[in-house]
């Protein structure tokens, strides 16, 4: 369960990605906040991943810690549910 001051999540997706549905609905179950970027609508969003050399969906930035794909063991890990 998410402390007081939760970490800053940031998804980037796309509107055709079910992981990325996966990713939120994990996310939402856990009740962490986080902030959708669909790169398909969002020319910065898709800049900034391309920036980081990363080319698809999802990823999620926590607190500024790039995961690509729906990488469960990580994202636990950087959000420390156990």
């Amino acid at each position: 369960m998410p402390t007081s001051s939760q970490p800053r999540v940031i998804i980037f997706t796309s509107s055709s990605c079910p992981w990325c549905n996966r990713v939120k609905q994990y996310l939402g179950e856990k009740r962490f906040r986080f902030r959708e970027v669909n790169v398909e609508r969002d020319p910065e969003g898709a800049r900034e991943l391309r920036r980081r050399n990363i080319m698809g969906v999802p990823v999620v930035l926590i607190n500024n810690h790039p995961i690509a794909g729906f990488d469960k063991a990580k994202i636990d890990k950087l959000l420390g549910i156990k």
